[in-house]
């Protein structure tokens, strides 16, 4: 063997030697456990942030990854069927009107034993974590959350003479018939939606359901509340809905200059800064109802799959969104309200020129909540009400109709 050869020979075995004694010092591979997210389509910056946070994640725990599924259509619908087939996602968006249902099949891991003082239970708003409670047991950690708020065209109120906003329904009453006909065809932008009515309904004392989940809304004191709307579009006609004047939603006739003032939530505020930037708008807390002040709460929670095989890297990925890190980059740009005080409190939105009015109403707010059914609820309220908005038949023709109807199904589901 020439000179030449033997250099390569040993080139070669001293090359196998280091290959095989470093394979022996490396401790073993250790394969990442992949948790699966799922979640409902938001606008695309608010799904480039979910992302962010996703890789921000995956960077601090690099032994689990995330796989995010977007679900864009009959979101529960799709949920409740992969339960069926047992393939629900580990971890997924829960919705506070869809969690008594799930609650009560027991297909939600109780997160409880998960739960560290490190996580710092108490740093969020208490009456946000009891909607996804029962019986002690906690089922999912609210991510963040909306409250309703009055919206109005600043540039309407002062053409009509209005410096303020209103504080009552009666003075927003008024207010709807000083702007109507003015810059803008309509004082208010109003909407047949039963999760945009339950504040007036308790306002003077009725309920959409009782203690047993069966639908109330025909009470007298329920149909109080509902009159206001109903009298406002059709005896001062001083209201309209988005497809009387060709809009998409409340807020898209608000920001089309439709109408002067509309009731949304905190979704609202990023959509009219994008969409209509020229807008000159306010926010203010909504008018008091029968010298009660009230709103809706809009919450969802991150929950975890009682089937899931990774329960552990479940909960790290929850504790993570959830807690007071993940939560602020989550809520920092503006898109959702925190639920944690802390980040609140950080990022100053009690201060904050749009949001204050929305944080304000927290104290007083409703949870959107329908008892385990809530789709027959809303579908037979929905129907009537529009019909009596419309002028097909009395108002309180039409909630008896829904109530009856809408407890009748309930009864055949159980």
């Amino acid at each position: 063997m020439n000179k030449y050869k033997w250099l390569k020979f040993c080139i070669l075995i001293i090359t196998v030697a280091i290959i095989v004694i470093s394979c022996h010092q490396l401790p073993p591979s250790k394969s990442a456990v992949t948790i699966k997210l799922s979640g409902w389509g938001g606008s695309p910056v608010e799904q480039k942030l979910l992302k962010q946070v996703l890789q921000d994640f995956e960077i601090k725990h690099p032994q689990i990854k995330v796989k995010y599924e977007l679900i864009s259509d009959q979101y529960m619908d799709v949920i409740k069927t992969r339960f069926i087939g047992d393939a629900a996602p580990d971890v997924f968006y829960l919705d506070a009107v869809e969690a008594p249902f799930l609650i009560s099949k027991n297909v939600l891991e109780p997160l409880n034993n998960y739960i560290t003082d490190k996580f710092d239970l108490q740093d969020f708003d208490q009456n946000l974590l009891e909607i996804f409670k029962e019986h002690n047991y906690i089922y999912g950690i609210p991510k963040d959350y909306s409250t309703l708020a009055l919206f109005y065209n600043k540039k309407a109120f002062k053409k009509s003479g209005l410096n303020k906003p209103p504080t009552t329904w009666d003075e927003l009453l008024n207010y709807s018939q000083k702007l109507t006909g003015k810059l803008n065809r309509y004082g208010f932008g109003e909407s047949p939606a039963i999760s945009r009515h339950v504040y007036k309904i308790k306002a003077f004392g009725g309920n959409l359901i009782d203690e047993n989940g069966n639908a109330t809304f025909a009470s007298e004191k329920a149909l109080k509340g509902l009159q206001l709307v109903i009298d406002q579009y059709r005896k001062y006609q001083t209201s309209a809905l988005p497809s009387d004047v060709g809009a998409s939603s409340g807020t898209d006739m608000f920001g089309q200059g439709k109408v002067a003032m509309v009731i949304e939530g905190n979704w609202a505020i990023p959509y009219l800064q994008e969409t209509f930037p020229q807008l000159d708008f306010a926010t203010a807390e909504v008018p008091k109802i029968n010298n009660q002040k009230g709103t809706m709460v809009y919450t969802v929670a991150y929950v975890m799959n009682k089937q899931t095989k990774h329960k552990k890297a479940a909960w790290e990925l929850i504790s993570y969104l959830t807690g007071k890190e993940g939560m602020e980059k989550w809520t920092g740009t503006g898109f959702a309200l925190p639920t944690r005080k802390s980040v609140a409190e950080k990022l100053g939105y009690d201060q904050d020129d749009l949001r204050s009015a929305l944080v304000a109403g927290l104290d007083d707010a409703i949870p959107w909540q329908l008892g385990k059914y809530p789709a027959v609820i809303v579908n037979n309220f929905e129907n009537q009400f529009l019909s009596a908005l419309l002028g097909e038949q009395s108002l309180k023709q039409a909630m008896l109709k829904a109530q009856n109807n809408a407890n009748q199904q309930m009864k055949m589901m159980e």
